[in-house]
């Protein structure tokens, strides 16, 4: 399903252009891979769909057997429905950012709001370290972690990554690969 909704723009595309598999690929560019974050960074919109849910429900709770008013009965109802609205915005959230990894650069997609957006690039070549960490029981047994990518300008931080070992590998491999073949240009300018 993420597939179609990404590449939904590239099939607009007239039939004599290359065949780009995301918006803003550069021609001689090639997709490696995609990754995102872990369901576990959805947390706070399960947690945003729960406690409107349990907040609405106590009054029915602590006075049921007093209760005549059928009304009151929905309120569990609306705090569901409010609840449902948040849940889906940090869906949302969560579902449109992505991280693309080409064998030239790393492209970070990250969404604010309904209708913000950031866009990070970084280029493989100027990649100088890339490490990763796992945060202890949980990390292990969901299978998420952190990778930090260093460059000589900053830091490139991407909290709760699925699968971080497999992600790192990537990452490794993209970068040898990227700085075994810069060209001549690239290595004159540093």
């Amino acid at each position: 399903m993420f597939k179609f909704c990404y590449y939904i723009r590239m099939n607009k595309q007239s039939k004599t252009s290359a065949k780009l598999d995301f918006v803003g690929q550069h021609e001689d560019e090639k997709l490696l891979f995609i990754f995102r974050r872990h369901m576990v960074a959805m947390r706070k919109g399960f947690y945003l769909l729960l406690i409107p849910l349990i907040i609405t429900s106590l009054p029915i709770l602590i006075w049921s057997s007093t209760i005549e008013d059928v009304k009151l009965f929905f309120l569990p109802l609306a705090g569901f429905a409010v609840g449902l609205v948040m849940f889906f915005y940090h869906l949302m959230l969560w579902y449109f950012t992505i991280y693309i990894v080409t064998d030239q650069r790393i492209r970070q997609i990250t969404r604010r709001g309904f209708f913000g957006k950031d866009v990070v690039e970084l280029r493989l070549s100027k990649i100088h370290n890339i490490s990763y960490n796992i945060p202890g029981l949980s990390g292990e047994i969901f299978k998420y972690g952190t990778v930090i990518i260093r460059t000589f300008a900053g830091d490139l931080v991407i909290h709760n990554v699925d699968h971080p070992e497999e992600v790192y590998n990537k990452l490794q491999d993209a970068v040898s690969r990227a700085v075994g073949s810069k060209s001549d240009y690239e290595e004159d300018v540093e």
